[in-house]
């Protein structure tokens, strides 16, 4: 049978160094950072106190990464804030942060957005029943995470 080797241990201080080079590549939550220190060995005690000069050090910011990560799924991904809260969740981002990140949304963009990613499925459906068409482009928005009112609302407008 083959030797499993264990992964090697780090010093609190090299695993300061490749936290802070792994926080420094992308935005990152303290969630993130604190299963790359347990990944690198550290013990609890010794993840914190690394965690907590990292935030002092501000290469971990809660309110930071809720603003990169809202606005990267909104505006690359196209996705609605039901869909970007769903995301949010493994991360355990405070509200206060959640809420700071949603400010990013413009609410003229949000629902332009909407209304591109409906056009968008409405071209890409051959469905000649108006009922059915209107369904399946409502149902791709809805899973995109637009809130369902917003969607029939403009489903309604734009899908004859």
């Amino acid at each position: 049978m083959e030797d499993k080797k264990k992964p090697k241990r780090h010093t609190p201080k090299e695993a300061k160094l490749k936290a802070a080079n792994f926080c420094a590549y992308q935005e990152r939550s303290q969630k993130e950072v604190r299963n790359k220190l347990y990944d690198l060995g550290l013990y609890p005690d010794e993840v914190e106190d690394v965690l907590t000069d990292l935030i002092m050090d501000n290469f971990v910011n809660e309110e930071r990464f809720a603003k990169a990560y809202i606005g990267g799924k909104f505006r690359v991904k196209k996705w609605g804030r039901k869909k970007i809260l769903m995301g949010l969740a493994p991360h355990k981002i405070s509200p206060y942060c959640i809420k700071k990140g949603l400010e990013e949304i413009d609410e003229e963009d949000y629902i332009q957005t909407l209304e591109e990613l409906i056009q968008k499925k409405a071209n890409s459906i051959k469905e000649s029943e108006s009922f059915k068409k209107r369904n399946k482009v409502a149902t791709h928005a809805i899973y995109k995470g637009f809130e369902s009112d917003l969607v029939w609302e403009a489903v309604k407008r734009l899908v004859e």
